[in-house]
């Protein structure tokens, strides 16, 4: 809209990184990040316009930050559980019990995610004059190098809570007017057959953890590519050597690249075309 004025007032963009689909307690949003969730933003757009245009193409990909949390929890327990189980305090019988209790309790709050994201599509979106709505599932966030640096284990539980999240999201949008485009399939074979989209290295982050560290002073250390301007000469140019953000999947520990966006681009176009929406 800023590179074209003339479409400034046909398009809205209400997504925060960090947001979480119901709980404003996003990822950094006790350091102050403004993590608005996403009801939030829907209720902020109907606050603006009053409702949506039955032209307006509406799209919905929420519940990645809720994995974050919901594994982050599960992976301080697990640590806890493992630590005592080493250390005799629990026998293994019941570290098991513990870790399986603990994989529930994460799995009923992607649950709770995805049931709170339907509730809102019907309700606030639909009920609202929304017509063209295309709602995302999550991808398998193991297919990432964050989830590559994880034990098997671990990943499994990752996997199991995209999954989990993309079955109630499905379950309560059965029967209503909306599109489901399947991120989890399109991302798996992006991950899979990296060749066949153009990808030389789908593995390693192109922005440098340390360069970005010096970039900022120490005060980011997990070379978020929020800090890695690819220009060259920019003054923020965190860039790993030899890196291509063209060929390079990733830009860091789970957000694509220029190329990774392209595809994600290519792909839901395909799919806009397939539902006879373009």
């Amino acid at each position: 809209a800023e590179a074209n004025p003339a479409i400034a007032s046909t398009c809205t963009g209400y997504g925060q990184g960090g947001s979480r689909v119901t709980d404003p307690n996003g990822i950094g949003h006790a350091g102050g990040a403004l993590t608005v969730p996403v009801v939030t933003q829907i209720a902020n757009h109907l606050a603006r316009f009053g409702s949506f245009k039955a032209s307006d193409l509406i799209f919905v990909y929420a519940g990645s930050n809720d994995v974050f949390t919901q594994f982050g929890t599960f992976a301080a327990a697990a640590a806890q559980i493992q630590a005592q189980a080493a250390n005799g305090t629990i026998s293994a019988d019941e570290a098991n019990r513990q870790l399986f209790a603990a994989q529930n309790t994460a799995l009923a709050g992607m649950k709770q995610a995805a049931q709170e994201l339907a509730t809102d599509i019907r309700t606030q979106i639909l009920a609202n004059g929304g017509k063209y709505v295309a709602v995302m599932t999550l991808s398998d966030i193991a297919d990432t190098p964050f989830g590559n640096s994880l034990p098997a284990d671990a990943r499994g539980v990752l996997t199991a809570l995209s999954q989990n999240f993309n079955v109630w999201l499905r379950d309560g949008l059965a029967g209503q007017p909306v599109q489901i485009i399947d991120t989890f399939a399109l991302f798996k074979d992006a991950y899979q057959n990296p060749a066949k989209f153009g990808f030389v290295n789908n593995t390693t982050p192109a922005c440098d953890v340390a360069k970005i560290q010096a970039i900022t002073g120490g005060q980011v250390t997990d070379g978020s590519s929020l800090f890695c301007n690819a220009t060259p000469g920019a003054p923020y140019n965190g860039l790993t050597v030899g890196a291509d953000v063209n060929t390079w999947q990733f830009a860091d520990s789970v957000h694509p690249t220029t190329g990774g966006h392209k595809v994600i681009a290519a792909a839901f176009e395909a799919q806009l075309q397939a539902f006879g929406w373009i």
